[in-house]
């Protein structure tokens, strides 16, 4: 009987520190001291749902940021490929008229 009731002892005052680092972690708002066990339980449980959601819609973001990136990087890479056309067609006339110059 004394080992149960240090047993209980302890598991009561294990349960009040988990309760106290939990209102560390959980917005309580303007009455903090007053809450009970229940409250808070209800008020964490609301308190991770809404970091839930935050987490989905950062998620959602970055997946469009992720697609976006690749269209433009790809946009990036014709526009290169543009240029390099366009670069090889203007060196290529430059050196015809280099060449007329010189049989004038």
């Amino acid at each position: 009987e004394a080992d149960e009731a240090v047993c209980s002892h302890s598991r009561r005052a294990q349960l009040r520190l988990c309760l106290e680092r939990l209102k560390g972690l959980v917005p309580l708002g303007a009455a903090a001291g007053r809450h009970t066990t229940l409250s808070l339980l209800t008020r964490a449980r609301l308190h991770i749902q809404k970091l839930e959601d935050q987490e989905r819609r950062a998620l959602h973001q970055i997946e469009q940021l992720q697609r976006e990136q690749r269209h433009l990087q790809r946009q990036l890479e014709k526009l290169g490929m543009e240029r390099v056309r366009i670069d090889s067609v203007g060196s290529s006339l430059s050196s015809e008229r280099s060449d007329s110059d010189q049989g004038e």
